[in-house]
């Protein structure tokens, strides 16, 4: 406990030296830089301190007046924890940006001795250790301990200390382009809501609107406000947060494309030219570089603005690599963020924990020990209300070039350098040039195209794919893509990495699945034992969690018979508490202008060059797409893809 506390007493004196005034950033990197196991206890008081407003010129003052010391159960742990503060203090105090500074905070006001703390006997005791040696703070501040008394102690025995820390961004101004469409009503909008809900967004931040509808601002908010009242959940809604979140909107009716409206935009974006200035493309791409264009056009462009681009960038190599061109001539690549909301998730990052800060798996995940990998993403709804889109793009351009190729990437990558932004993407990177190519030769055996007729799905019926494109109308667009991939890597080699992703299938679910080698031989006897290897699921929806299938004895007097057991970890039921989605963990981190869960240009160019050359096979072989019932898991051919092979579909799922 000691090391850890001087450990961030050490790395907090270095970053006062680089931060000087900018508190936030001088507590909350140490913090960040200890680790999550390091820094359990000391998160606890770091959040309180970020959201409590307090004068920044006085640790023990903030101390005080933070909820902190409330979740700390015993003084075995309280006391030492106090000490670390004091140390802080004092290595504090000798930073020259804070030399001969004077606390200002005023001491509170008293309140109930019987239920409270003697407050003011606290505040006045706290009130100068910053300022003096470390031996000296501590004696004051342990006199303050005292004085704060057992009610802090005994309130401990009945609270739960929080399991998130969530720390502010700074404050900015964040455009959205297409701010009438469904993304933004369904996604960006309710992420925003949460995080503002949260606290972490600052209260001088604004959303602005941006569209070609001619809307006042007035419009603009009330369809936001009709937008998180139908999309957010009604016990994560109050009058007061909404209202607030709300009043922080604006818009401005602006032709992406043309020059309406931007002189109207650049007048509103000038009273604050200091913000972050996150621009969130949620257009179609082929108004990615017009508007780019022209927000450089009209000078809205700085170091502190970012731009976001949704999928689908491009539908092949060369239009991906238009775009990347039109929009890298006015943005450098560290201000590009290319969006895929499948690497925000919880699940997902805890993959690389997984794999990376567990010895029991890395030293697994090997073609020694791993049988094959299955990752499927299934949707229960059809083309929706996305039926000119989708019947020129289809499943492997919608679905697969983005989103399960990263959950490949993540899945087969190699240990990056560290968790910085380019060394991950690195990595990834490796993964899909390692990528066989898919020929002309090899596409009947290996790949499945699909496409939903009528049936049922969630026990109501559904038309068929054709049907919902319109009367009469024709099409052999895949809606469903079952694959047999390999990576031609040491690591993997021999081991196949099955896909599958559709639409109208029975569930929406999306998982990945490490099937490990059956046992070798088996010391049980055969009635008793169906040699059931082990099994890892990592579930990204829903229910995020991971699943470890085990064989054990099965309980009672009957003899030794085995049974598969899971070792379950449900993310909702573990922590109790709810988790920030994909989208407001992603926006968030354009803000603090973070790329690590973003993907790189040369990603998106080596994924499309790979699905290039299986989108070529395909031509060349051209068969129709294999029907199968909605509600469903697909076509009879993608069991037979799977099955061939000795494995069968992982479809244990809730």
């Amino acid at each position: 406990m000691r090391e850890i506390f001087l450990e961030y007493s050490r790395f907090f004196h270095q970053d006062c030296e680089v931060y000087g005034p900018n508190l936030e950033d001088a507590i909350a990197t140490p913090l960040r830089m200890l680790g999550k196991e390091k820094s359990k206890i000391l998160e606890i008081y770091l959040k309180s301190v970020l959201d409590d407003g307090t004068d920044d010129n006085n640790l023990a003052e903030m101390w005080y007046h933070s909820k902190a010391s409330i979740y700390f159960t015993d003084k075995t742990v309280y006391r030492p924890f106090l000490q670390a503060i004091c140390d802080t203090a004092g290595t504090y105090a000798q930073s020259p940006d804070w030399a001969g500074r004077q606390p200002s905070q005023p001491a509170p006001v008293a309140t109930s001795a019987a239920t409270e703390p003697d407050r003011p006997r606290c505040a006045a005791l706290v009130r100068g250790p910053v300022w003096l040696s470390p031996c000296e703070g501590y004696n004051r501040i342990g006199e303050a301990a005292g004085a704060f008394g057992a009610p802090a102690f005994e309130a401990a025995r009945t609270r739960e200390p929080p399991l998130a820390t969530i720390i502010p961004v700074a404050s900015f101004d964040c455009v959205v382009f297409g701010a009438t469409g469904d993304l933004t009503t369904r996604k960006l909008l309710p992420a925003l809501y949460y995080r503002y809900k949260d606290g972490q967004i600052p209260p001088t931040s604004r959303i602005i609107g941006a569209s070609r509808s001619e809307i006042t601002g007035d419009q603009f908010r009330e369809r936001a406000r009709d937008a998180l009242k139908r999309f957010v959940p009604g016990h994560d809604l109050t009058e007061e947060a909404l209202s607030a979140f709300v009043d922080h909107l604006g818009y401005v009716a602006v032709d992406g494309a043309g020059e309406d409206g931007w002189e109207a935009l650049a007048e509103k974006l000038a009273e604050r030219p200091d913000q972050v200035r996150p621009y969130y493309l949620a257009t179609s791409p082929d108004l990615y570089g017009a508007i780019c264009r022209n927000l450089a056009r009209h000078g809205l462009i700085g170091e502190k603005s970012r731009v976001v681009l949704e999928k689908p960038i491009g539908k092949d190599l060369k239009s991906a690599r238009a775009i990347n061109d039109a929009v890298g001539e006015v943005f450098p690549e560290e201000q590009i963020f290319r969006i895929d909301h499948y690497l925000g998730k919880e699940t997902v990052q805890n993959l690389l924990a997984l794999r990376f800060a567990n010895t029991i798996f890395e030293r697994l995940w090997t073609a020694d020990v791993i049988d094959h990998v299955q990752i499927t993403v299934g949707e229960t709804v059809g083309v929706e209300g996305r039926a000119g889109y989708y019947d020129t793009s289809g499943a492997l351009r919608d679905m697969v070039q983005n989103h399960l190729l990263q959950l490949l990437c993540l899945t087969a990558m190699e240990s990056p350098l560290n968790l910085d932004a380019n060394s991950v993407r690195d990595e990834k990177l490796k993964v899909l040039r390692a990528l066989k190519p898919i020929t002309v030769n090899d596409v009947q055996h290996v790949t499945v195209r699909g496409q939903y007729a009528a049936g049922a799905v969630e026990g109501k019926p559904v038309e068929g794919y054709l049907t919902d494109l319109g009367p009469g109308s024709q099409s052999r667009t895949e809606t469903f893509v079952a694959l047999k991939l390999e990576v031609q890597s040491w690591r993997w080699a021999g081991v196949p990495f099955y896909l599958r992703t559709g639409k109208r299938l029975p569930q929406k679910m999306s998982e990945i699945v490490v099937q490990f080698r059956a046992s070798p031989f088996s010391i049980f006897p055969e009635e008793s034992f169906g040699r059931e290897p082990n099994r890892l699921v990592i579930r990204l929806q829903p229910q995020e969690g991971m699943k470890l299938e085990v064989m054990t004895k099965d309980p009672g007097p009957g003899g030794m018979r085995l049974r598969p057991t899971g070792l379950d970890i449900s993310f909702e039921e573990t922590f109790k508490q709810r988790y920030p989605d994909a989208y407001e963990r992603l926006l968030m981190d354009v803000v603090r202008g973070n790329p690590t869960l973003f993907m790189r240009r040369d990603e998106v160019e080596v994924a499309w060059a790979w699905a290039d050359s299986l989108l070529k096979a395909w031509a060349d072989r051209p068969e129709a797409p294999r029907p199968y019932a909605a509600g469903s898991w697909g076509p009879t051919a993608a069991i037979a893809l799977i099955e061939r092979d000795g494995r069968t579909w992982h479809e244990d799922l809730r």
